[in-house]
């Protein structure tokens, strides 16, 4: 795919069409960014990790970070940019962050095609990151290792999120015990191995609902024994069961369709 289709630079606001699995590659900004998928889904990828943000959701990024965007589905694209004065007292690592209804229209507003007076823009841009102050964090990063034991598991289970081979099984396969490998796992990514395959499962099934497929089909094909057990793990998440979730992203192509600027309704985060 071609890296882009259109964009607009309005100030210090970004809105950019992505189409579907499209990519910008690894660049980085001097200036701490929130990136925000008005439409679609969206993977924000560091060496440390994916974060995923759905509808209702986004990503704040550091100043300096090196980072690369993948849409999945037709995504629009949001980004604002804060310099360091506004932005110190935001978090100083990459978050996926809660979006209300108040934040969206922030976002919205800070990339909207008029531009803004720059102090009306100043504004709005310190009333923004106060709201991401009080965002709640969301459970939607996928950590990634350095050490190449787990590098090689972690591999296994992309390759394939439905592989329910334990822990043992799976270093058999790479040449490491199970000890070790569940050790490090808590070292470097602060979670067990456990965790770390259900958000590998979470993440692959965001992107399967966004392609369409019921929920059902998506828990299957995500690797859990039964919808119940999705489900409950999604909501953990997510924050939301996949059913509201794939109402949410209708609801917002729908008002997309209609000229709306969001959802028909607020959507708490």
């Amino acid at each position: 795919m071609p890296e882009t289709r259109q964009a607009r630079i309005v100030d210090r606001g970004l809105a950019r069409h992505l189409g579907v699995g499209e990519r910008v590659d690894t660049h980085h900004h001097d200036e701490a960014q929130l990136v925000y998928p008005a439409q679609g889904l969206l993977a924000v990828t560091t060496d440390r990790g994916t974060w995923m943000a759905p509808p209702q959701r986004a990503v704040w990024i550091p100043a300096g970070a090196d980072h690369s965007h993948h849409s999945y589905g037709v995504t629009d694209m949001r980004a604002v940019l804060f310099d360091p004065a506004t932005a110190r007292r935001a978090r100083p690592e990459p978050t996926v962050v809660a979006v209300s209804a108040l934040l969206r229209e922030l976002v919205l507003a800070l990339t909207d095609r008029r531009p803004l007076p720059a102090a009306a823009r100043r504004r709005l841009e310190r009333v923004t990151v106060d709201q991401l102050t009080r965002s709640a964090e969301q459970p939607l990063r996928l950590p990634e290792p350095r050490d190449e034991r787990l590098r090689a598991v972690t591999a296994l289970l992309r390759t394939d999120p439905t592989d329910s081979n334990s822990l043992a099984s799976l270093g058999h396969i790479v040449g490491a015990s199970p000890r070790t490998l569940s050790r490090l796992f808590h070292q470097e990514l602060g979670m067990s191995f456990h965790q770390w395959r259900t958000q590998l499962r979470v993440h692959h099934s965001l992107i399967l609902l966004a392609e369409g497929l019921n929920v059902t089909q998506t828990a299957a094909d995500s690797g859990w024994a039964n919808p119940s057990a999705f489900i409950h793990a999604f909501t953990n998440a997510v924050g939301r069961t996949p059913g509201r979730y794939v109402s949410e992203i209708r609801a917002t192509q729908r008002g997309r369709r209609e000229g709306r600027r969001g959802p028909p309704h607020a959507i708490a985060p």
